[in-house]
């Protein structure tokens, strides 16, 4: 069932127990970081209320089998069309989700980033939540829950997942990825999401020339310093990701050396004007000259 997901064992235990006692809700809400397995979690929770047998799940009955092949009429997944889960896509949920079940005795429904979901698309979902069949159950997942209306927390129960250890995450790097040999830097700056461990792990390129800056840039030349930056400078659309990652290697460096306190605050600033829409190659030229010149 949950056996091939990392963390958040509570949860998993208290959804495995709804389900055997038959005592579950219409409406759930999942919250959490992204990455961190609240859509697997999901699924696997649903494909247990829909299965016919009363092991839940058997792996064997129609609904299972329809469930791990993509079809079962009794499931739906939606995710958002574009940037945002429209008010349509909730209508169109709405039109089903009153059909009795085909296969099960009951139909489960997730919305998956839900809390990217128009104002316009919550306020539709209400009239669901509020009145829903006997038969259907609905679950949203988000990772930042001040997005929903409190109209809609009301009506759902909500479970707030863990953030996953840094060991769980290095031994699931370690266990799918072993040929790779993954920093302790790119774990840290993973923040608990498994999802965002991958991610980073699948741009090492990148993080690897941070690395060689930032733990040797009292050493360094300048020029040799810019020239080692050219693969940020390409990245333009990881820069939060590649500024955090640096402040974790200069938090690093300063619990040794107190010259590096001060470039930690060099690197907040950067962080302000990235988010001011600063020219971002002008932004890295800065950041690194910065840093550079309070080293040497």
């Amino acid at each position: 069932m949950f056996d091939n997901i990392i963390g958040n064992d509570k949860i998993k235990q208290e959804l495995l127990n709804s389900v055997h006692s038959n005592k579950y809700s219409h409406s759930y809400l999942f919250i959490g970081t992204s990455g961190i397995g609240k859509k697997l979690i999901a699924r696997e929770f649903a494909k247990m209320i829909l299965c016919k047998s009363s092991e839940k799940y058997c792996n064997k009955c129609k609904s299972c089998l329809e469930f791990d092949s993509g079809n079962n009429p009794d499931f739906q997944e939606i995710v958002p069309d574009g940037s945002n889960v429209k008010i349509d896509q909730i209508r169109q949920m709405q039109a089903k989700v009153f059909e009795s079940p085909i296969i099960s005795e009951k139909k489960v429904y997730i919305v998956d980033d839900a809390d990217l979901m128009t104002k316009e698309a919550q306020n539709c979902l209400l009239k669901t939540l509020e009145e829903p069949p006997d038969f259907a159950t609905i679950i949203l997942i988000g990772s930042n829950e001040s997005n929903f209306l409190s109209t809609i927390k009301s009506r759902c129960i909500t479970i707030k997942f863990e953030d996953i250890g840094q060991k769980d995450i290095k031994k699931f790097l370690l266990d799918n990825f072993p040929q790779e040999n993954i920093s302790d830097n790119i774990i840290e700056a993973a923040n608990g999401s498994i999802g965002k461990a991958i991610v980073l792990k699948d741009k090492q390129e990148l993080y690897l020339a941070i690395d060689k800056i930032f733990n040797n840039i009292e050493h360094l030349d300048l020029i040799d310093t810019l020239n080692i930056a050219d693969i940020i400078y390409k990245s333009q659309e990881d820069k939060y990701d590649i500024l955090e990652y640096i402040n974790i290697i200069l938090y690093k460096k300063a619990q040794k050396d107190l010259r590096y306190i001060n470039t930690i605050n060099i690197v907040e600033e950067t962080k302000k004007r990235a988010r001011a829409n600063s020219n971002y190659n002008m932004t890295i030229d800065n950041l690194i000259m910065t840093v550079w010149e309070e080293l040497h």
